[in-house]
Formats: structure tokens, C-alpha cells, sequence
């Protein structure tokens, strides 16, 4: 509370705050790019067996096609499967042939591959088709298993050494194997450098997030998350121009991978969280960074009243807290109250990330072009984060927590109901719902933020983006499950969005109480907003 009247003190949300908020969020608008990338990397083109050399060299298709080819359920050319021999009896329209007594075989030459629509992807450049058509989920739940690792390794580093060095770290590392996944000879090496990808994304999120809430003051804190979080919005339709300019995958990849050396490059001049610095006992680094501050925001008069012992006595408390044991990602659970608020933040986590990118990573079922429905689904996330804000800001972000998870369960569940061809109902429910866990993963940040106290905060984001990126990898596999029925993932789907609204309504509210530094802030009750600003000035009057 002490750090706050210092931020206060040298300008609030000044010139030096939208500097640092502007540089931390940049990279945020190419991370949409890389967890949504597989909608266009991994599209499925149209596809059919390859007919042996003899056939295909004769140029046996357009008319001849159904002599090789059996027609599928819907009546288009069967995608694995062709004839054992040749069937030009077929080509006879009056012929009565029964087509479900002849010998059929698998795509034993491979596959041909329509390239009017996506010319370039993993699924044509490994053929991921038919027997081999599990292994697009298994690339991106192998990313997602990078972004869990990514968020259990840095969560614990980044309360240990630093906010800064792991963020410097983290882009470089993005640059230099998302680089490498977009010359990946196979793909085995594809899914290995995706999964280091994801470990470093974890890494950008993590700290990025944390350098910029704990540089703001505390009534700025759902203003600069809602802007953060438009930068993702934004990056979703980045990802539609980029895909639609550059349709060969491998470029797709290396573009979006580019910008992140730019990104450690300037990253190198942003400085360390000052509480994290205070708490660790570096005041004279925490000096020099406040004065860095000041002096952009043209308050270099007021750091003459900061100096060390100042701020050893101001936060007494918390340095005293903070040194007296060696956090761990035990505190999360070891008292009461944080025991609580881990639970329930972890289910809010897993299920608004698995409901989340198990409507956003796979488009193709909606049957319109995933270009359009790509910039749809960005689109929505505009007003839904817009009105978040006015939530988290007036009514409180329990409140938005537990609503956004209660309506998107919802939507989701009422398209179990809405018969296939009511195409428009189905997409316009499907928006709906991705709308509100754009708000709820608007809000889970922030709130995530607020709730745990400086000496593990970044333990306790954490835990948060671990249990996300279980949703995440969780996610591409519940797809799998239609193979034996048909609404078995949208009934899962909505499931676990509901059950985790009801979890969110037993946790703290946060609005406008000041971030805790301590583990004991958390324990100790905290009633309402004027009881806090009660104290305060109380503490005030006595020092």
C-alpha cells in the first residue's frame, strides 16, 4: 500500500506508465497469431486418393473420377478411399450398380490435394489425412503442452530472479524457434520447436502481464488490462490479413515469428518491477528505476523525498513478510484464504481456455470460409471487452467472472439443441459464447493479479496459466470424442463454464482495493473498499 502513494507520488499513470504499458502490450498482437495459427497452417484442404501411376499419368479425372473414386456420404469424391480396380461401368448413368459390394482400398500412392484454397499446409506437406488426421490435434495440444510447461517453469522463476530477465529471455527464445518451426523439415521437429514456442509465449504472457500491473496505480488497473487485452483482439485479425496475404505456411509462420527479435531487442530498456525489486532486498536498483520514472513524467523534484530508508520504512511490513521465508509454489495452497482463491481461480482458468480455443481452433466445422469467420470471431471480442470494462470498473470483477462463464456455457449448450441446418443460429450462438470468454479471459488476468500478493504473485499466475494451458491442450481432444456422438463436445463444452461460474462467486472482490504485498494482506478479511481506505488513513494519521 506503501508502494501505491509512491507511484502516486511520482506522476500516477503518467507519461513513463503508457510508455511502458504501450512496449509491454506490442508483442501481445502476434501472440494471437501463434496460438490460432493452426486455423490456417493446418487447414484440411480437399482431398482424394492418388490412383496409381498408370491411371493418374492418363489423366483419368474430371468425368473419370467416379470409375476410381467411390462417392462419400455426401455425395463428393470419397477422401481415403478408391476403387481396387477400375469400375468404368459406373461411368454409365443407367448403370444399377450396387457401389457397397466393390472392393475398396486406402490411398496406398497418397493423396491429391486441392490447392485453390490453401495452396500451402502441415496437412498437405505431411499428408495429415484419413488415418493420419489425429495428428493436426496432436500439433496443437504438443504447442499447448509448451504453453503449460512455459507457464509451471517461469512462474516460479519470475518470483525468484525477476520479472525482467525472463521477459528479455522469453522473446528471444519466440523468435529463434518460431523461426525454426517454420523450416522444420518433418514434422516431428515442427511439433518440437511449436512446443518450445508455447514454453516462451508462457513466458512473455507471464511477465509482460505482471511488469505492467505492478507499474500502475491501483485505479488504472482494469483501463491498462482491457487495453492489453484489445491488443490481442486486434492480433486475431492480424492473423486473417497475414493468412490471406501469405498462404504458404511456412512463411506464415516465419512472419509471425519475425517481430519478437524486435521485441527483445527493446525490451532490454524497460526496467524491473520496483515492488519485486523492494521486496528483494535491491533498493538502490529500485531507486534508480523510480527516478527513470519520475523524470519522464516530469516529477524528478518528488524522487527527492524517496530514498532508500524511506521506502525501508514505508513498506516495513512487507519487507519483513517477504524476508522472514522462502516462497514457494506451496503458499498457494498452505493457508486458507489463498487456498480458496487458487482453487477456484484455477477452475475459471482451465475452463474459459478449454471452452475458449475449443470454439476458436476449428472454423472449418462452421463450413463458411475460415477467413470470414476468423474475423468474426476477432470482431466480437471488440464489444465484449468494451463492455467488460464498464463491469470490472462499476459492478466488480467477480461479478463479470461468474457472468461471462454463466452466459457462455450457455450459448454453447443451447446449439446442442439447434437443428444443422440452421447455420446462422448455430454461428451466431458460437460468437456469442466466444464473446463472453473473451470478457471472462479479460477479466481473469486482471482479477488473477489483484487477488495474489506481490511475494507470489507470479507463482499464482502461475498456476493460473498452467490450469488455461491444460485447457488448452485438453481442448483439441475433446473434438475427437464426436467420433461417438455427435454433441458429446459441445455438452462438455458448456459444462465445465458453468460449473466454473459457480466457483468464481467464491472468491474476493477486488475492485478498488489496493494489491496486497503480503500473504497476510490476503488472510486478513477485507470487508469493503472504505473499510481498506479506513485503515489507510488511519496508518497515515499515525506515521
Amino acid at each position: 500500500m506503501a508502494f501505491q502513494e509512491i507511484l502516486e507520488r511520482i506522476g500516477g499513470m503518467g507519461r513513463y506508465q503508457i510508455i511502458h504499458v504501450f512496449l509491454l502490450s506490442m508483442p501481445v498482437f502476434m501472440l494471437a497469431s501463434h496460438n490460432l495459427m493452426q486455423n490456417f497452417t493446418a487447414a484440411i484442404p480437399k482431398h482424394r486418393c492418388r490412383l496409381n501411376e498408370s491411371w493418374e499419368d492418363g489423366n483419368f479425372t474430371g468425368i473419370w473420377l467416379p470409375a476410381f473414386i467411390p462417392a462419400g456420404s455426401s455425395g463428393n469424391p470419397s477422401s481415403c478411399l478408391r476403387y481396387t480396380d477400375p469400375q468404368f461401368n459406373l461411368l454409365n448413368g443407367s448403370s444399377t450398380s450396387n457401389t457397397s459390394d466393390i472392393d475398396t482400398e486406402t490411398c496406398a500412392d497418397g493423396w491429391i490435394y486441392d490447392d485453390s484454397e490453401f495452396p500451402s499446409t502441415i496437412i498437405s506437406q505431411w499428408d495429415l489425412v484419413c488415418s493420419h488426421r489425429r495428428m493436426r490435434q496432436l500439433a496443437q495440444s504438443i504447442y499447448m503442452a509448451g504453453v503449460l510447461v512455459g507457464s509451471i517453469v517461469f512462474g516460479g522463476l519470475s518470483d525468484k530472479f525477476g520479472r525482467r530477465p525472463l521477459n528479455i529471455w522469453s522473446n528471444l527464445q519466440m523468435s529463434v524457434t518460431g523461426i525454426c518451426a517454420a523450416f522444420a523439415p518433418n514434422y516431428t521437429l515442427y511439433c518440437v520447436f511449436r512446443f518450445l514456442t508455447g514454453v516462451s509465449l508462457s513466458g512473455i504472457v507471464l511477465n509482460s502481464y505482471s511488469l505492467i500491473v505492478e507499474w500502475i496505480p491501483t485505479e488504472y488497473r482494469a483501463l491498462t488490462s482491457t487495453a492489453t487485452g484489445y491488443c490481442y483482439t486486434i492480433g486475431q485479425l492480424v492473423l486473417v490479413g497475414l493468412a490471406y496475404l501469405i498462404q504458404d505456411w511456412r512463411m506464415l509462420q516465419l512472419a509471425a515469428s519475425l517481430p519478437f527479435f524486435i521485441y527483445f531487442l527493446y525490451t532490454w530498456w524497460l526496467p524491473e518491477s520496483c515492488r519485486w525489486l523492494v521486496l528483494a532486498g535491491k533498493y538502490e536498483q529500485a531507486i534508480k528505476d523510480l527516478n527513470k520514472a519520475a523524470r519522464i513524467n516530469g516529477k524528478a523534484e518528488e524522487m527527492k523525498k524517496v530514498t532508500v530508508e524511506t521506502i525501508k520504512y514505508e513498506m516495513q511490513k512487507e519487507i519483513n513478510a517477504s524476508s522472514k521465508s522462502n516462497y514457494s509454489a506451496l503458499d498457494l495452497i498452505r493457508t486458507p484464504v489463498v487456498r480458496r482463491i487458487s482453487f477456484c481461480i484455477s477452475c475459471t482458468w482451465f475452463s474459459t481456455s478449454f471452452a475458449y480455443y475449443g470454439l476458436a481452433l476449428d472454423l472449418q466445422k462452421f463450413g463458411l470460409s475460415i477467413y470470414i469467420i476468423q474475423i468474426i470471431f476477432g470482431t466480437v471480442d471488440i464489444p465484449a471487452k468494451f463492455i467488460s470494462y464498464f463491469v470490472m470498473t462499476y459492478l466488480g470483477r467477480r461479478v463479470l467472472q461468474a457472468s461471462s462463464l454463466f452466459l457462455a456455457g450457455a450459448a454453447i449448450l443451447v446449439n446442442i439443441f439447434v437443428p444443422e441446418e440452421f447455420h446462422a443460429v448455430r454461428m451466431s450462438m458460437a460468437v456469442f459464447g466466444k464473446g463472453c470468454l473473451a470478457a471472462s479471459f479479460n477479466s481473469v488476468f486482471l482479477y488473477t493479479g489483484e487477488l495474489y500478493p506481490t511475494v507470489i504473485r507470479q507463482s499464482g499466475m502461475g498456476l493460473g496459466t498452467m490450469m488455461a494451458r491444460i485447457g488448452g491442450i485438453v481442448a483439441p481432444l475433446i473434438q475427437m470424442t464426436a467420433d461417438y456422438y455427435i454433441h458429446l463436445p459441445l455438452i462438455i463444452f458448456s459444462f465445465c463454464p458453468i460449473a466454473s461460474g459457480f466457483a468464481a462467486c467464491f472468491l474476493p472482490e477486488t475492485l478498488g482495493v489496493p494489491l496486497p504485498e503480503t500473504i497476510q494482506d490476503v488472510e486478513r478479511p477485507r470487508h469493503s473498499k472504505e473499510i481498506t481506505i479506513y485503515n489507510e488513513e488511519i496508518c497515515l494519521k499515525e506515521t
